[in-house]
C-alpha cells in the first residue's frame, strides 16, 4: 500500500467523523489546521483508523503524532 493510498484512506476515515465531505488533508495537515478537529474528535479519529486498517497505535505513537503525513507513516509500517 502506498503512502497516496493511505493518505486518501486516511482522510476519508477524517471526513466519516467529522462529518464532512469538504476536508482535503494532506501529509502535512495537523488537527489545528481542520475545522472540528478537536481533542474528542482526534480520539474518535485515531479509533476510526485503527478499525479501517486493523492495526492498533500505542499510546507513545499517538502523542508523537505531529500531523497527519506521520500516521500515514506509522499505518505503512504496521501493514508492512
Amino acid at each position: 500500500m502506498t503512502q497516496d493510498e493511505i493518505l486518501r484512506q486516511v482522510q476519508e476515515v477524517i471526513r466519516e467523523e467529522l462529518d464532512s465531505d469538504s476536508v482535503v488533508v494532506t501529509a502535512e495537515t495537523i488537527a489545528d489546521d481542520v475545522e472540528d478537529w478537536d481533542s474528542i474528535s482526534n480520539i474518535q479519529i485515531i479509533i476510526g483508523i485503527e478499525k479501517k486498517f486493523g492495526i492498533k497505535f500505542t499510546a507513545m505513537q499517538v502523542n508523537s503524532f505531529k500531523n497527519v503525513g506521520e500516521i500515514c507513516t506509522c499505518i505503512q509500517s504496521a501493514k508492512a
